[in-house]
């Protein structure tokens, strides 16, 4: 088997749900397998199965939708090696690549051009003790800090974690409800009570199709 192969779970075309690019159409390449279990995961069924693609297949079914946006994600996209060569395929191709990651692999050799969507795990999630903090302060403008909430101690975890995890002040910080625990409006009321300098997310995709593979 080549060692540029990549197990893929699903390669396809939606509106972007997330980070600054939301609402955009973007293809998106679900990478199989995750070493995380985060107890909120709404893609558990990609921790398993999937399909060997070569790497150029994966480029041709990207360009056949016709749009410059790609997201590479999971489960854990760099939990196989072959993603950092298919992340810079996809960029010498001219196109726009993102890459979210649960922040518990190692970031250097990401290519430049990417931008990096990283999750700090929360209390909540189950997974705080993956996070590598120090390679926070090494993110660049175009990337983008994640925190999924859970509850009001996961806020105030977050919260009080922000001003000592060295992060850039120019990367844009997403505080996101996890969607089937924390009100959304719960959230946004917090932030604001707070002066909390940080963005509110919401998951687009969520609120147009629910909880659907391939959405």
């Amino acid at each position: 088997m080549s060692a540029s192969r990549l197990k893929i779970t699903e390669i396809f075309h939606s509106l972007q749900g997330e980070a600054d690019t939301v609402g955009i159409p973007t293809v998106f390449v679900r990478l199989t397998g995750c070493p995380l279990r985060c107890q909120y995961c709404d893609t558990a069924y990609a921790f398993q199965g999937g399909e060997w693609w070569e790497p150029e297949a994966i480029l041709a079914r990207v360009r056949e939708f016709a749009t410059p946006y790609v997201c590479v994600t999971g489960g854990e996209p760099l939990a196989q090696r072959a993603c950092l060569p298919l992340l810079t395929l996809l960029c010498d191709a001219g196109l726009r690549v993102s890459l979210e990651t649960s922040g518990a692999m190692p970031l250097t050799a990401v290519d430049a051009r990417v931008k990096r969507v990283v999750d700090v795990k929360t209390p909540g999630s189950g997974e705080e003790h993956r996070n590598r903090y120090a390679q926070l302060a090494g993110l660049r403008a175009q990337d983008l800090v994640k925190f999924v909430i859970c509850g009001r101690e996961d806020y105030e975890w977050s919260r009080g974690k922000l001003p000592d995890l060295g992060i850039p002040a120019e990367c844009t910080v997403l505080f996101s409800p996890s969607h089937e625990q924390l009100p959304a409006r719960e959230l946004a009321e917090w932030i604001l009570e707070d002066r909390l300098a940080v963005r509110f997310q919401i998951q687009l995709h969520k609120i147009l199709w629910g909880n659907v593979p391939g959405k």
